[in-house]
């Protein structure tokens, strides 16, 4: 039962016995006072008893204040459902949510379920509605099937006649069931995903506000479950372009790494062994970071292990990568693959036919941003490259099988993305460049030094 229910309805009562009392007292007064012919005091008492009933009367419409505080309280709880269900329809937020309304509420029992199963059953007849068992009633299944609110009962005016003189307690061990309820759909875009069902002992105790509230509460409910989904899907389309930037950066660097491991086993064969095990490293690596934040230390690790392949492939002489990091920022978190693919591009499209591949990685800070620039002194591009590959970022992905130079840009795509989408408002990938002069890239992580760190291995 509602606190706020009980108490106002304690305060009717005692303000009631007041008025009885008070208008019983100053009644015997004015009778008194008429006939003792004192018709001033009469007069006195007259208006006494007007005065008492008008204020009395004022006090039982509930004032301005006490609403007020009523709309608190339901406010309070609105606010408090919200987060048990941040996480979507699990057994203990559901078991939570069906707690506190049903302490909030006139209802006998509350329950939620999904489609075909009770998540969370609280109040009268609990032991019969565990979570897991299947739904039951017609009228839950004509909500998951309709998706509109439904009132039913499921007993008879002239059965709940010979009921009436029960008490909730006897009613219910005759009967066996809740007699009636509301069943208001949760809605995800559209998709009735599950109910909320407030049960009652007497479907006289359905009235508008019990209709309004039971509505209420499962449209706020389906307001949170649906940016629950939000949530879900953007964490879940972040880790689709992460495993969509190995695949697509995989084959080919695969298809390299073998040939030179296979080309030295028979010219160098130590050599060989130490770059298959370093080969080995390195895609256990990219499994495990897959969908996680790790220390740049790492990332730039992961970028260095890449190289010894590219060393192997063309060469020392034809590649010198250097790193400047300023200090105290190996432990900031940042999304695995986000230095690794620029390096690669660099190789894989900024190299000339003769001469060395200067890359130079930096990082550093801003405020509270991350700042990581990848500078190459390759062949460069034109405006009009530049503008063609940024445009391309505004585009569906697309990846010609006999085209291995797409491949790039689809990979700075994922970097950028991955950025913004993870980092506060602001983060960006910036490119600058210049036909024969070469490459900058730099990413802004935005709020990057705010987050927690990560110690590296």
């Amino acid at each position: 039962m509602n606190s706020y229910r009980q108490f106002w309805t304690s305060l009717s009562i005692y303000v009631l016995v007041l008025l009885v009392l008070a208008l019983v007292g100053l009644g015997a007064a004015f009778v008194w006072c008429v006939i003792s012919d004192q018709w001033p005091l009469a007069a006195a008492v007259g208006a006494s008893m007007v005065v008492a009933v008008f204020m009395s009367v004022r006090s039982l419409a509930a004032p301005d204040h006490i609403k007020s505080i009523s709309t608190e309280q339901t406010l309070r709880t609105a606010s408090t459902t919200l987060g048990f269900i941040r996480e979507g329809l699990t057994p203990a937020g559901c078991r939570a949510v069906c707690e506190l309304l049903w302490h909030e509420t006139r209802a006998e029992a509350v329950a939620i379920t999904d489609r075909e199963h009770v998540l969370a059953y609280v109040g009268v007849l609990e032991p019969e509605f565990p979570p897991g068992s299947p739904v039951r009633t017609q009228a839950t299944k004509d909500v998951l099937a309709g998706g509109t609110t439904q009132t039913f009962s499921s007993i008879t005016p002239a059965q709940m006649r010979d009921l009436d003189e029960m008490d909730t307690a006897e009613r219910l061990r005759e009967v066996s069931f809740m007699p009636a309820g509301i069943v208001c759909p949760l809605l995800v875009r559209g998709e009735t995903v599950g109910v909320i069902k407030f049960y009652y002992a007497n479907y006289r105790d359905i009235d508008s506000t019990e209709r309004a509230v039971a509505q209420g509460f499962a449209e706020l409910l389906s307001t949170q479950l649906a940016l629950s989904e939000l949530d879900r899907q953007s964490h879940l389309a972040t880790e689709a372009e992460v495993r969509a930037l190995q695949a697509q950066i995989n084959p080919h660097f695969l298809f390299n790494t073998i040939n030179t491991i296979a080309a030295l086993i028979r010219t160098d064969p130590v050599r060989a062994r130490e770059l298959l095990r370093e080969f080995a490293r390195f895609y256990r690596q990219t499994l495990e970071n897959s969908d996680s934040l790790i220390p740049l230390s790492r990332e730039l690790e992961q970028t260095r292990r890449y190289l010894i392949f590219e060393y192997a492939r063309f060469g020392r002489d034809r590649i010198s990568e250097q790193e400047e990091v300023a200090e105290g920022l190996g432990d900031v978190a940042v999304p695995a693959f986000i230095i690794q693919p620029i390096v690669e591009n660099a190789v894989g499209h900024a190299m000339r036919e003769t001469g060395t591949l200067h890359i130079d990685v930096y990082a550093t800070t801003e405020d509270d941003a991350l700042l990581i620039s990848v500078a190459d002194d390759g062949v460069g591009m034109t405006q009009a490259e530049l503008e063609r590959l940024q445009a391309d970022w505004d585009e569906p992905p697309v990846r010609e099988v006999d085209d291995p130079t797409r491949g790039t840009g689809t990979a700075l795509r994922n970097v950028r993305e991955r950025v913004i989408r993870q980092f506060a408002q602001g983060s960006s990938m910036d490119i600058i460049s210049k036909p024969n002069e070469g490459t900058v890239i730099t990413l802004r992580l935005n709020g990057a030094l705010s987050r927690p760190r990560i110690e590296g291995e």
